[in-house]
């Protein structure tokens, strides 16, 4: 039955062509913004955990920023007590030519006070951004050592928990306090106590050194390995939300052949009732 107030052929035809032209229109979106999933209404499952993960993403970009501010700290430091472990080693030398009878004690101990005043001066400058590892407060404030945030640890649906590296304080100020400790020497005895004073002071020094040259490889380490753990988040967020353009490219080219053939078909569609004006002749 044909009928002019009713036209099913043309429904039809209108029908597939929002379908398409919705369809287009999504498919334009994607390239546009590179995305299949940019709003919430797209796919609101992925959308929200590309969320979490983007957030997760942003707060690992502001650890490694303080994972180097960390590094730099304690690189300082090390560098630091490296620098004094050669100076109590030239002091050393110092003791020991002073242990014989036939030298000026006076002018040994005029150059180890010299060098004692220069261990001094490394331990109150080795400090960035004003912390020193190497003093007995690091910060001014009482602080023995310096909490550098490390990461972020997500279990389950649960608030991220935040981790932290300690570093302590070797408190070379207090340990290598030279000018109070170390034997002054005027002969040869006290030249004999001196050098006991000093291996114990390098010991100490040495130690200290390691302790921090330790905990800057650690820090290099998490700094490396945060570098490529925020790499990896931001390439599955990619994967969960980013347009694969070839794809989308030709999915373009087929529904504007698709948009055309609609097009074409709800305007015969249109035509069909004219075909009755047949049926009553001149």
């Amino acid at each position: 039955m044909s009928s002019i107030l009713t036209n099913n052929s043309a429904m039809v035809a209108l029908q597939t062509l929002q379908s398409v032209n919705s369809n287009l229109a999504k498919t334009q979106d994607a390239i546009s913004t590179g995305k299949d999933i940019a709003t919430a209404k797209d796919n609101s499952a992925i959308f929200a955990i590309s969320k979490v993960m983007e957030s997760d993403i942003s707060g690992f970009k502001a650890i490694s920023d303080s994972l180097s501010l960390g590094e730099a700290t304690v690189a300082v430091a090390s560098s630091a007590a490296e620098q004094i472990v050669e100076e109590l080693n030239g002091i050393k030398e110092l003791i020991v030519s002073a242990q014989s009878e036939n030298v000026d004690h006076e002018t040994i101990q005029n150059d180890i006070a010299q060098r004692t005043a220069q261990v001094a001066s490394i331990v109150g400058a080795a400090q960035f951004n004003g912390a020193n590892l190497l003093a007995a407060d690091v910060d001014g404030n009482g602080a023995t050592g310096l909490s550098v945030l490390s990461s972020l640890d997500r279990v389950g649906s649960g608030a991220p928990a935040a981790s932290s590296i300690d570093v302590a304080t070797v408190d070379f100020e207090s340990n290598l306090d030279l000018a109070t400790n170390l034997t002054e020497i005027t002969d040869t005895a006290s030249a004999a106590t001196a050098l006991g004073d000093i291996e114990g002071f390098i010991q100490t020094a040495v130690d200290g050194a390691a302790a921090l040259g330790a905990a800057s490889s650690r820090l290099e380490s998490q700094s490396s390995f945060v570098s490529k753990l925020t790499d990896s988040l931001t390439s599955g967020v990619g994967a969960l939300v980013d347009a694969d353009l070839e794809e989308t490219s030709a999915r373009l080219q087929a529904l504007q052949v698709q948009q055309q053939l609609a097009t074409q078909s709800l305007s015969i569609a249109n035509q069909a009732p004219q075909a009755i004006l047949s049926l009553f002749g001149n």
